[in-house]
């Protein structure tokens, strides 16, 4: 815990550190009765989800202030960024409605200035975004599907991808013609984080 709060403080702002303990304390609580991370991970939402989460934001220019998550879960990494830069105005996209107030819960007592809809990404027609994010979702071709309409021209996806990143990516340039920049996790030595941007379908 020791070596993940270090990498923590060193990202964002005492106040910012207090928040997060917060959301981590109403994390645990809400977990209890509805599951909205594995059990198994409630003693390493440090690591696993918040960090994992907090990496992205040195990846995100401070001019950036519209973003939209998809599949956002219980927040990573989409409520973590925009609490961690309030500047940054994310909108969050959950289909599970359980999660989705978990989102709503935590927007109002933490102040965070969040949209969250409880839809169905294919579903939405949502204003174009300068930055689209996801975690844990889908393979990369899918998530480029759901992220290209959702994208402004000149913006650029940030998805955190583990051990089949490469594969992923191999399949996906298939179908999709993008620039491709890649950051190492801090969180997983088998993991890689994709910046991609200048996304379109192959003709």
């Amino acid at each position: 815990m020791k070596h993940n709060l270090a990498a923590i403080e060193a990202l964002v702002s005492r106040e910012t550190l207090d928040r997060l303990r917060l959301f981590e304390a109403e994390l645990r609580r809400w977990t209890l009765r509805i599951n909205l991370i594995a059990r198994a991970d409630i003693d390493h939402v440090w690591a696993r989800h918040i960090l994992d989460s907090l990496q992205l934001l040195p990846l995100v220019p401070g001019e950036i202030v519209d973003g939209i998550d998809l599949g956002a879960g219980a927040g990573f990494p989409g409520m973590i960024l925009a609490l961690a830069r309030p500047s940054l105005k994310m909108t969050l996209i959950e289909s599970d409605h359980r999660k989705a107030a978990f989102l709503q819960h935590i927007a109002v007592e933490l102040g965070v200035d969040v949209t969250v809809i409880a839809a169905r990404i294919e579903t939405l027609s949502l204003a174009r975004a300068s930055l689209v994010t996801a975690r844990a979702l889908a393979p990369l071709g899918q998530l480029l599907e759901l992220a290209a309409p959702l994208l402004k021209p000149e913006g650029f996806c940030l998805f955190p991808k583990g051990r089949q990143a490469e594969i992923e990516l191999t399949a996906a340039s298939g179908q999709w013609h993008m620039a491709i920049g890649r950051v190492a996790s801090c969180t997983d030595p088998d993991a890689v984080i994709f910046r991609l941007d200048g996304i379109r379908r192959v003709t």
